[in-house]
Formats: C-alpha cells, structure tokens, sequence
C-alpha cells in the first residue's frame, strides 16, 4: 500500500465571523492511498487555532503517517491520539479504498436517496442587517431549526435579533440554538442565559471558554437553558478522561466535530459515555471540505439521532468539491444519480 498527503486551502464565498475572529479561508488536507490500482481518500479538516493538533510539526505527523500506513488504520488511530484531524482522514482513507465506491462509506438509505438528515441552518456572526439577512434566507428555504453564533456584536443586538425570530415563530415553529463559542466570561455567564433564555431556545454552546470544569459544572448546574459542550470536549484524549469530564461538568448535551474529537471511533467513544450519563448529543461538521462533509454525513445517518445536525456547512466556499449532497427544505439529501468525479484522487 502506497500513501500519500496534500494540501487544500478552501475560500470562504463570503468573510465567515465567529467570536474567534473573521475567516477567509479554510486550509485543509488529503490522505490518499493506492494499493492494487484501487484508491481511496480522506480529509484531515484542521481548523487553525481550535484544533488542538494546530502545531508546527502537523506535516511532518502527516508524513509519518504516510511513510507508516503499512500498520493500518487500528495501530494508527492509536499512534495519533494527540492528531485527532489525521485520526479522521485515516479512518476515512481506510474506508474509502476498501468501498467500491470510493465516495460510499456508509451505504444506507440515505445514501440511496431514500432518505435524509434533518439540520440546523446556520447564521454566522455580523453587524445586525447581516445576520437579520441570514436569519430571513433560512427561514424562507424551509429551516425550522437555525443556529445563530453569538458573542461577537452587542449583546442586546442578539437580543433583538432573536426577538425578531420570535416576533415572527414561536418556539413549537422555529428551534433556535445559540453558539457562544466560549464568548462569556464566568461572572455574566448566568445573566446572560436568564436572558437568552426568555427566548425560548433549545440549547446555548459553549457559553464560557472550555478548560474551567468548576465553572462550568455550576454554570450547567444553575443554567435555564440546556447547555450543550462543544470546545470543552478539545484536547480529552482517552476515555477515562472523557468519562471524567462528562461526570464532573453533568451538560444538558454534547457536540462532536469528528474532525476534532478522533474521527469515528472518537466521536463514538462520546456517544458512548453522554448516553450512560443520559446527555444528549448531536453530530457537526467542522468546515471540511465536501469530501470530509461526506464522510460525516453518511456516519451520522447511522447513528439514527433525529436531531436537527449540524452540517449544513457544504455552501459556504467558492472552491469546493463538486457533490451530490444537496439541502433542500431544512435537510440533507445525497442526489444517488450523481457520479462523483474521481480525479479528485488522482
């Protein structure tokens, strides 16, 4: 078997704002591997400055990683527990070159075009006419479940923006989730969710910066909205501490970015725990390409979790990969006719 890694920068079709500053662009990575004329490939979707495996030595790991894909994909998830990006893009090259399709990783009736996975549109950060923008196009397109990030422009200004939801639909209508990405400090926390949650939300993540399981604990202990963990779960590597973090911070819901978590067997190690200790969960992308974007949405399918998901993410670059995903009325279809173009392995 042969392995081989190159590099992708996607550019955003629009600056995409979060409370960690604006994006333009979106490196990413490709393994790809050849044995008996077959090949197969997986994306290791870094996300600089959030990825705990954003270090200076990432190349020389995906090199080794290639120079060593001899050991297969079990010896090196394990062998790459502090690189769950690569973790990822492995377990997807594995897949893909041992399907005959190498595109089908998942074969199931939602990759069949029989059926589809409901997701959560979502409004990214901006001045207030922006995101009101946003918030009109997904509710016109059929969303009934939108995520708002949070956290960047003032605050009464999000208020408002979520008034302006509710002026218009009320809860049983539109789901509203809220991304703080650990935007609040620890002393406003618990102001600002009595007042987010006066707007009947399903969920607030991240509210304060991932790292203070104290705070958090109490935080989710008092809090009158579900909070749902999503950076908090960065960097916890094993599934003792994984077990650790759940039993001591007790969250109304966890978010696993597979990219970010070790893949599929990271992401089911979570699922795992949150269900022993009844937390919910839900699966989202982290700004991969189609490619990555995919492979996510085929697994989740098969987790069977009627939850809204978050992978609406497809549209967002002006260069991305020709796919059949395709989102119509607030859900994720795979077009079954489409035929992917395999030159993206060559």
């Amino acid at each position: 078997m042969q392995a081989s890694y190159k590099k992708y920068v996607l550019d955003f079709k629009r600056p995409s704002g979060t409370s960690r500053g604006i994006l333009t662009e979106k490196e990413t990575w490709f393994i790809i591997l050849e044995k008996n004329g077959k090949k197969g490939i997986g994306e290791c979707g870094i996300l600089r400055t959030l990825s705990i495996d954003d270090r200076p030595d990432y190349e020389a790991k995906l090199k080794w990683t290639c120079d060593n894909i001899h050991l297969g994909k079990d010896f090196l998830w394990e062998a790459l527990l502090e690189f769950p990006s690569i973790q990822f893009g492995v377990e997807q090259a594995f897949l893909s070159l041992e399907s005959e399709n190498p595109f089908l990783l998942f074969p199931s009736e939602y990759t069949s075009g029989e059926k589809s996975i409901p997701i959560n549109g979502l409004v990214w950060m901006g001045d207030e006419a922006f995101m009101k923008q946003q918030i009109e196009e997904k509710l016109a397109t059929g969303f009934n479940c939108i995520k708002l990030k949070i956290g960047a422009i003032d605050f009464q200004q999000e208020l408002d923006l979520l008034q302006f939801i509710r002026n218009h639909f009320n809860e049983k209508t539109i789901e509203i989730r809220v991304d703080a990405n650990g935007a609040f400090s620890t002393e406003e926390a618990l102001s600002k969710l009595q007042q987010l949650a006066a707007f009947k939300l399903h969920s607030i993540e991240q509210p304060i910066k991932a790292g203070s399981w104290k705070d958090m604990a109490t935080l989710c202990q008092n809090t009158p909205l579900p909070i749902a963990l999503d950076e908090e779960l960065i960097g916890i590597f094993t599934y003792e501490e994984k077990e650790r973090l759940l039993q001591t911070t007790k969250p109304q819901y966890i978010i696993l970015k597979p990219s970010l978590v070790g893949g599929f067997k990271g992401s089911q190690e979570w699922i795992e725990l949150a269900e022993k200790y009844q937390i919910g969960w839900w699966i989202t992308s982290a700004l991969e390409s189609n490619i990555g974007l995919n492979a996510i949405a085929q697994f989740t399918f098969t987790l069977n979790n009627q939850m809204p998901q978050g992978l609406g993410t497809g549209a967002l670059y002006t260069n991305n990969f020709d796919c059949p995903l395709q989102v119509k009325n607030g859900q994720l279809w795979i077009d079954s006719h489409y035929c992917w173009d395999y030159s993206l392995i060559e």
